[in-house]
C-alpha cells in the first residue's frame, strides 16, 4: 500500500469518526432533554412554577461566567430542596 493511500484512508477514518461523534452527541442531548422534560417529581412540580429554565440562562452567558452560573444554579437548587424539606418537616411536626 502506498503512503498516499494510507494517508487518504486515515483522513477518511478521522472524518467518519468525527461525523459519528457529532451524530451520537446530538442523539444523547435529545434523549437527555426528553427525559428531563417528561419526568417530574413532586418536589420539582412545586418549584417549577417559581424557577426559569436555567440551562438556557447558563448557555447564554460568556464562557468565563458559566462555571459561576452553574455553581449559583446548584446552590439555588440545594436551598430550594432544603426549604421543601423544612416545610415537610413542619407539616410532620404539626401532624403529631
Amino acid at each position: 500500500m502506498q503512503m498516499k493511500h494510507l494517508i487518504i484512508f486515515a483522513l477518511a477514518g478521522i472524518v467518519l469518526l468525527i461525523g459519528f461523534n457529532m451524530f451520537n452527541s446530538n442523539r444523547h442531548e435529545s434523549r437527555i432533554a426528553a427525559a428531563t422534560s417528561s419526568t417530574t417529581s413532586p418536589a420539582t412540580a412545586i418549584s417549577s412554577e417559581d424557577t426559569v429554565n436555567t440551562n438556557t440562562d447558563i448557555a447564554s452567558q460568556p464562557l468565563g461566567q458559566q462555571p459561576k452560573a452553574i455553581l449559583d444554579n446548584a446552590t439555588a437548587q440545594i436551598e430550594q430542596a432544603e426549604q421543601v424539606n423544612q416545610e415537610r418537616l413542619e407539616q410532620m411536626s404539626d401532624a403529631q
